[in-house]
This record gives structure tokens, C-alpha cells and sequence, in this order.
């Protein structure tokens, strides 16, 4: 048998064929086509709220639970729950789990949660306690979700298919309540966010009716039976009338809370029960470590989390005759204890996000719940009329039930027996139908005469729901009385209490300082040395870096003020007090980690801020071989900084900075082994700081200035040089001479 010829094998294209060119695109066919889809997604199904109040996920969760009969049945396993709800939601168990989590009552971080939960689901006011695993968590429908899927078995919303088809969801919950401002929610999208707070159920239920009354009710009405957002977590809300004004007609605006705290006088604490919502334990006490660690929380002794089945409470043991208001105050402005919720309230209205105010947002919830009404009602209606329909073909039966019997027994085929009782009593195809189905028992008089009787009132309930749908009146106060139901029904007191900024009592946010003498010390290296005198008392002797020298001394106070000058052309002011207290043995701290300058950058000079006078200078000298003087008069400002930036020429790099508070003799040297001795007076002075200055030293091409140091009159006597005019080329000078004229320096 003749062997088939093989076929020949592929071969992958040779990479030295030429390539066929890209097809050009313009840049907004590639963000419209490619980017503008992923956008939308985003936006319209995941991270904004819609009318209803609820995020896609979270209503795919709920819709599950519902249709696992969770609302009156008894709880079951989280992990049950979630593998149900990647049926509608198929983002992952992980990510279903921690929309679960929050929407429980064990996590509190609703004012009226929607799941009644067992176990541990951590806490919205601390990261660290984390919620179980959804195998050891239950979970079922709290009884406030009747409020949710009130009419969604009547047609209220439309239902559409799940992602693979399989089964059907709600676009949104017919919502009895307007539960996108009783729920807060968040949400970051793509160049858009949203951040509603919650507020008070009862005082939401008041301003809807006002509105559903009068459609033109003001903003100051709806302020007075809405006053302000009210928080699971309680604190304090500091009102402000016209900050709350701004947030209801225009949806966005910072609202101020702060903590709630007490004084334990038995034990010397303060114990703190309530932060503000979207605050977490953990960054409240690492502030205060901070604070602590920087010695600016002397009062205290001691800080912990006592967090337990009680609830909420962070502990601050005090030392003896400390203020706890005064404290309080201080930490207030310096801790996440008081801090802002910005409101930014991004609602989905039809598909489309809008920012809307929240007169704008209850308005927009009664024109949904009035459609989500009328739809439940036509459901009703239709219902109704069917009902009536048949009772009307049962009625017609009644003077002569037994010719409908005799129909039925003589009529030979099954299929015949419709036709022939709509040929004999004049009913249509449904209502025969329905007659032909009624159970043996059932034909007697007595059963089909009680079910006639219904009828009368079934048209008089009839007339009344199509009344109703033609009347909107009646329906926004329909609405308005299951709101009041509602509110009788759910309500809770206010949880955040409100306070004016006229009741909180200011205090000095800065801890006075210690003072005592002290000796500063700043070598060229930038390191910084804070001695106490005692401690001088014990070992003056310095320890330097090796190279290392000082550059500055001073004795003066521990409150004392101390300005740098940097490399970088910054100017840095500081207190003593900021550095730690250390022995002359030290190295002492590096100056710019403790102010935290940029890399690289170091200070070259130093002068106490109290030494400071409009007439005194600041000389600079320049590698190029020039000087200017500067007045400091020209480093003026308008307002109290801590560092200041351009403080001097940028022409060349700086060499020295001196602070000129007399008369200096300046010893300039470059890197020929030259030097020139000049007083300080024949420097020009320049009235801006970026002045370049003057030629001082005469230089070679390939030359520059290496240093700049002054010495005392004496010293320059024995030195060798004599102070000359300016520019000069310079002359030698030995290490001896050098070191002589620089010995006292």
C-alpha cells in the first residue's frame, strides 16, 4: 500500500518579512471605542448609588437573601449566602462577603441595618478587628427589609436577566422610605465619586411628607424637621446653619464632627466613647504615639483601646493637675478626634449620575416611589378585575346549577365541555373555564351564593384604586401615610448630637514649654547639640564626626527661636525645644531629619531669631568669588513661616552664609592656595536677596572660592595677611599662619 505524502508542516512567519503598517487612529476613537465603555461600566454599574439607595452589588446581595426566603426564615451559614449571590453578582465570595459585612448589624455602620447577623463582622470604627470567615458567621433579612421588597412580587420595578440569563433581578428596590439618605454610601468611579452621609430616619420620613404636601416647601422649612446628617457612630456634629444650607441645595460641603468624651474623676481619665463616622481607633492612637514619642503629650501617661461587648471606648490615663477640657481641647486640633465628613452626594437618577442637593434628592425619590405606587396599584387592579370577572361568569350559573351539571355530565369529550357551557350561559372562554374547574363540593348554592357576594365589593375596591391612580393627590398622600407608619414603626432617636461652635470652649493648642538655659552648638556637618548647663557642669569635651567642626555656638533658652540657613537656599526657623536634650559626648541630632529638609541639603549657618534687627546683614560668598550683603529686612514676611525659600543668589553655588550682627573680618581662601583677609564693610549691600553681589576675590580661569571663615582682629594681627580692598588675587598663606588666625574663631 503506497504511503501518503506527508503534508507540509507550518512554519511561523519569518520575522524579517515586512510587517503590515498599523492602521493610524485618532486619539479620541481609541478613548471613545476602548476607554469610554469601561467608564460608563463603572459609573452606572458599581460605584455610585442609585435612587433607591444601594449599589449594585449590595442589591444583588439583598435580592438573593429575599429569594432564599431569609426575610422570615431562620439564619443560615454567610458562605451560603455569598455562593448564592455570584448567581446575580460574579465578582468573587471575597468581595461579596465585605458588602455583606456592612450592611450587618454587628458591624454598625448603618443606623438601621438590613441583616440580622451572628457572629463576628468586625467593626466600622476600627481596621484592625477583622470580621470572621464567612463559614463561622450566620446571617438572615433584619425585618426592616419589608420596607425594601414592598411590592416587588407587583410588578413595582422592572426585572431583568442575570448575566448568563438564568434568572431574573430587580433594576431597583420600590423602596417605602428615602433610604439613599437614611443609609450612607460611597463610592469612588472613574473621574467622579460619591459620599453620602445618613441621617435620621423619623426627621428624613417628616421632610418627605413636607415635600409630598408641598412640592415648593423652602430649604429653611425642610432644615427645621431635618436639622443635620446623624451617624451610627454618635459623636457630635458642630452645626453650622448656613454650611448645612450649602449641603442641601448644592450636595456638597464639610461637616465638623468631633468626638464624645467623659472625665472619670475616680481613676484620673478621660475615656473616650464616641469618634467621629469613617474614623478608625487605630490612626486616633497612632496620632497621639506620635504626639507622645515628640514629647508634646506630657499630661498623659498612658493610652489604650478598651473596646469590648459594652462598645466604643479609647482610655487616657492623666498625670496629676491636669485639665482634661484644656487636654481635650489641644487634641481636638490635633488629632483625628475632630475631623469632616465632605459630603459629595452623586445619585444615578435614569441611568445618569447627578450631583443633587438634598431637597433635590427627595424630590427625585417621590417622583420614583410615585411610579413604583401606580405600578403596584394597576398590579392590584388587574388582579382585582380578573377576580371580579370570574365571580361575574360564576353568577351566572346560580338560578340553574343543575343544567351546568347536566352540561358537563352529557358532554362527551373533555375538550367540548368549555364550548358548550360558554354556548349555553353566555360566558367567555376564561370564565367557563374557571366554572368547569370548581370542585364537586363547590356546586351548591350556598358556596357559589357567598362567593357572589364578593363582588360588590371588589367593585367598589375597583373604583377606588382607579380613582386613586387618576388622582396624584390622593397617591403622594397615600405615600405620605406609609412614611408616618414607617417612622412610627422604625424610628430611633438621633444618635449624633448637635452643638453650635458658641458651646465649645477654645484652649492653647501648644503645651506651654519647659524652660531652663541651655547651650546650642551646629557643626559643619549639620549636626545639632542641645546641652543643659548641668549637664555641661559634668563633661564639656565635644565629640565630633571625624573631619567634623563647629560652626556655631550660643547659650540661650529652651523656648528660644533658631534660624538656618541651608545650602539649598532655604531659610528654616525652629524652636530649641523641638530638639531633644543631649550630652556635649554626643553627635547629637541631624538637623535635617529633624526638620526634614530635602536630600542632600544641610545647614551653613545658624543665628538665634531674638538676635534678629531690621539694620543687621546677612553676607553670602559665592564660588565665583563673589559677596553680597543682604539686610534682613528683605526676609520680611507678611506672615509667620517655618521655612522660606529663595533666600539667596542662585548665579553660583553658595560657600558660606555669616550673620552679620557687627563689623567681621572674613578670611576667603580658594583652591590655589591663595586667601584674602576683607572686612565685612566693604562688601556692597544689596536691598533683594537674589543680588549676585560684587567681584571680592580675583580668580584664574578653572578657579574657585573653597571657604569663608571669620576670625577676630587679634587673630588676623598674628596671622601674616593684612585686610585689604576688594577685588584682590590673594596671597599664600601657610597651615601655621592658617591655624593661628583661626584658633579663637
Amino acid at each position: 500500500m503506497a504511503k501518503k505524502k506527508a503534508a507540509p508542516q507550518k512554519r511561523l512567519t519569518d520575522i524579517n518579512e515586512p510587517q503590515k503598517p498599523a492602521v493610524p487612529q485618532f486619539i479620541t476613537d481609541t478613548i471613545r471605542d476602548n476607554y469610554m465603555p469601561y467608564v460608563m461600566t463603572v459609573i452606572v454599574s458599581r460605584a455610585i448609588p442609585e435612587i433607591d439607595g444601594f449599589k449594585p452589588s449590595q442589591r444583588k446581595l439583598l435580592y438573593t437573601m429575599y429569594k432564599m426566603g431569609l426575610l422570615t426564615g431562620q439564619r443560615t451559614k454567610s458562605t451560603n449566602i455569598v455562593g448564592q449571590t455570584m448567581r446575580l453578582h460574579p465578582h468573587g465570595d471575597a468581595s461579596i462577603y465585605e458588602t455583606m459585612v456592612r450592611l450587618t448589624r454587628g458591624n454598625d455602620a448603618l443606623l438601621h441595618p438590613f441583616i440580622d447577623s451572628k457572629g463576628c463582622f468586625g467593626k466600622q470604627y476600627s481596621h484592625d478587628m477583622a470580621y470572621a470567615a464567612p463559614r463561622y458567621t450566620e446571617a438572615k433579612l433584619d425585618s426592616f427589609c419589608n420596607e425594601l421588597f414592598s411590592g416587588i412580587d407587583k410588578d413595582a420595578v422592572d426585572l431583568v436577566p442575570n448575566y448568563d440569563n438564568t434568572m431574573q433581578e430587580p433594576v431597583l428596590f420600590p423602596t417605602t422610605f428615602p433610604n439613599i439618605l437614611v443609609s450612607p454610601n460611597s463610592g469612588i468611579a472613574v473621574g467622579m465619586a460619591s459620599l453620602v452621609c445618613s441621617f435620621n430616619l423619623s426627621e428624613v420620613c417628616d421632610a418627605t411628607i413636607a415635600l409630598l404636601k408641598n412640592p415648593k416647601t423652602t430649604t429653611d422649612k425642610l432644615l427645621d424637621l431635618m436639622p443635620a446628617p446623624d451617624f451610627s457612630g454618635g459623636a457630635e456634629l458642630i452645626y453650622d446653619r448656613e454650611t448645612m444650607r450649602q449641603v442641601y441645595e448644592t450636595g456638597r460641603g464639610a461637616i465638623k464632627l468631633r468626638a464624645v468624651w467623659e472625665y472619670n474623676k475616680k481613676d484620673n481619665c478621660i475615656e473616650i466613647l464616641e469618634i467621629p463616622y469613617y474614623t478608625n481607633i487605630e490612626a486616633i492612637i497612632k496620632k497621639l504615639t506620635e504626639l507622645f514619642k515628640a514629647g508634646k503629650l506630657k499630661e498623659v501617661s498612658d493610652f489604650r483601646d478598651e473596646i469590648d461587648l459594652n462598645g466604643f471606648k479609647l482610655t487616657l490615663d492623666l498625670k496629676r493637675g491636669t485639665d482634661p477640657d484644656a487636654l481635650m481641647a489641644r487634641l481636638f486640633k490635633q488629632t483625628p478626634l475632630l475631623s469632616s465628613f465632605d459630603c459629595n452626594f452623586n445619585i444615578l437618577i435614569d441611568g445618569s449620575p447627578r450631583l443633587l442637593g438634598v431637597a433635590d434628592i427627595l424630590r427625585e425619590w417621590i417622583r420614583f416611589r410615585l411610579g413604583c405606587f401606580c405600578r403596584e396599584c394597576r398590579f392590584d387592579l388587574k388582579k382585582k378585575q380578573d377576580k371580579l370577572h370570574l365571580l361575574q361568569g360564576l353568577g351566572m350559573i346560580l338560578l340553574d346549577i343543575d343544567r351546568c351539571i347536566a352540561i358537563v355530565r352529557g358532554t362527551e369529550k373533555e375538550s367540548q365541555v368549555v364550548p358548550n357551557l360558554m354556548k349555553e350561559f353566555g360566558v367567555d372562554e376564561i370564565q367557563a373555564e374557571y366554572i368547569a374547574e370548581i370542585k364537586l363540593r363547590h356546586l351548591n348554592r350556598e358556596y357559589i351564593f357567598e362567593r357572589i357576594k364578593e363582588i360588590e365589593n371588589l367593585q367598589k375596591e375597583i373604583a377606588d384604586l382607579e380613582e386613586l391612580l387618576s388622582d396624584e393627590l390622593k397617591q403622594r398622600s397615600a405615600i405620605a401615610n406609609q412614611l408616618t407608619a414607617i417612622k412610627k414603626k422604625y424610628g430611633k432617636p438621633r444618635k449624633t448630637k448637635l452643638i453650635s461652635a458658641e458651646e465649645i470652649s477654645e484652649a492653647p493648642v501648644e503645651i506651654p514649654e519647659e524652660n531652663y538655659n541651655v547651650r546650642i552648638v551646629l557643626t559643619r556637618e549639620g549636626y545639632f547639640k542641645k546641652i543643659t548647663m548641668r549637664s555641661l557642669q559634668g563633661n564639656d569635651v565635644h565629640t565630633l564626626k571625624e573631619g567634623d567642626e563647629i560652626v556655631f555656638s550660643r547659650d540661650c533658652e529652651n523656648i528660644s527661636e533658631i534660624v538656618f540657613v541651608t545650602n539649598a537656599r532655604q531659610m528654616y526657623k525652629a524652636r530649641v525645644s523641638d530638639f531633644a536634650s543631649v550630652k556635649a559626648s554626643s553627635l547629637g541630632e541631624f538637623v535635617n531629619a529633624t526638620l526634614k529638609m530635602d536630600a542632600g541639603e544641610k545647614p551653613i549657618c545658624a543665628f538665634l531669631a531674638s538676635e534678629i534687627k531690621p539694620d543687621l546683614n546677612m553676607i553670602y560668598i559665592f564660588e565665583n568669588g563673589k559677596g553680597v550683603r543682604v539686610p534682613l529686612s528683605a526676609y520680611e514676611t507678611k506672615s509667620p513661616r517655618r521655612r522660606l525659600t529663595g533666600a539667596y543668589s542662585a548665579a553660583s553655588p553658595i560657600v558660606a552664609a555669616i550673620f552679620e550682627d557687627s563689623a567681621k573680618d572674613i578670611l576667603i581662601e580658594n583652591d590655589a592656595g591663595k586667601a584674602i583677609l576683607i572686612s565685612s564693610k566693604l562688601i556692597p549691600e544689596k536691598t533683594t536677596r537674589s543680588a549676585s553681589g560684587v567681584q571680592l576675590m580675583t580668580l584664574k580661569k578653572g578657579q574657585t572660592v573653597t571657604s569663608a571663615l571669620v576670625v577676630t582682629d587679634k587673630s588676623s594681627a598674628s596671622g601674616g595677611l593684612r585686610k585689604i580692598k576688594i577685588p584682590a588675587t590673594g596671597a599664600a598663606l601657610s597651615a601655621a599662619d592658617r591655624k593661628k588666625m583661626l584658633t579663637n574663631s
